[in-house]
């Protein structure tokens, strides 16, 4: 079994010129198969991750139980900070800022914060806050990231991340229509070539810009599910990411695309 999924793995990595792709096992319902990717993306950053690392996370339900799974750690110098900012009040714990709490205490690390809302309400009150001397200090860590952790969404799904955000109101909803958006990453959303411009919502979202991750030396992309398909290959195809953490029916849907 094992040697499947490590040919598997190498087989993606040559098809889509990845720097490293995990695949794990399926699993029945929906939170343990997060699990089991998240168990598999810590022993990723244990291994990986070196002294003076900044490391930026994302929000979201896979995300936030990466940390439960990291053997203590004591790696020197190495920052925690959130991609982007809070998306109000419910499920605090799947919020970038507390999951970068929790890797920087399960690694021995530092953190910083982002004390600000992930979506303006006009881009002329996004403009001013990006003015503040701390949101500044941290967007400009965010600028400095060496890894990055993001999960990878569909955001038509009534469960998806940036639907659940409650800052899309009817007009965003309708423009996700409009122009055929199938995924998100950082709670910005792209259609199947992986263009975001054309949507305002993404404009108004203060953190990280989706061109930005092309320039980190790692972005793991972390996603399950068969409705995650069209996004996973947006994705790549944009080069948001340059290495996968996905499980095993995704990886071979993956492997039987032929575009």
């Amino acid at each position: 079994m094992k040697n499947d999924y490590q040919k598997i793995e190498r087989s993606l990595e040559r098809k889509y010129k990845l720097k490293e792709v995990i695949v794990v096992d399926d699993k029945q319902d929906a939170l343990t198969q997060k699990q089991e990717l998240a168990r598999a993306v810590s022993e990723y950053l244990t291994r990986v991750v070196k002294e003076n690392d900044i490391i930026g996370v994302s929000i979201g339900t896979t995300l936030k139980e990466i940390p439960r799974y990291v053997e203590k750690s004591n790696c020197k110098n190495v920052t925690f900070i959130p991609l982007l900012g809070g998306i109000g009040d419910n499920e605090i714990d799947i919020h970038a800022n507390q999951i970068a709490v929790s890797l920087a205490r399960a690694f021995g690390g530092d953190f910083k914060l982002l004390h600000a809302p992930a979506v303006m309400s006009d881009l002329s009150t996004k403009e001013k806050l990006c003015k503040d001397e701390k949101i500044k200090e941290v967007l400009d860590l965010i600028d400095k990231t060496t890894i990055a952790i993001v999960g990878i969404g569909n955001p038509m799904s009534l469960n998806s991340t940036i639907m659940a955000s409650g800052y899309m109101n009817e007009a965003d909803i309708e423009d996700l229509k409009k122009y055929n958006s199938i995924g998100a990453i950082c709670l910005q959303a792209f259609d199947k070539e992986g263009k975001t411009s054309i949507l305002e919502f993404n404009q108004r979202v203060l953190g990280v810009k989706l061109e930005d991750l092309k320039k980190i030396k790692r972005t793991i992309g972390v996603a399950s599910g068969d409705e995650k398909i069209e996004a996973i290959k947006a994705s790549l195809k944009a080069k948001f990411i340059n290495s996968l953490a996905i499980n095993h029916s995704l990886a071979l849907k993956l492997l039987e695309d032929c575009d």
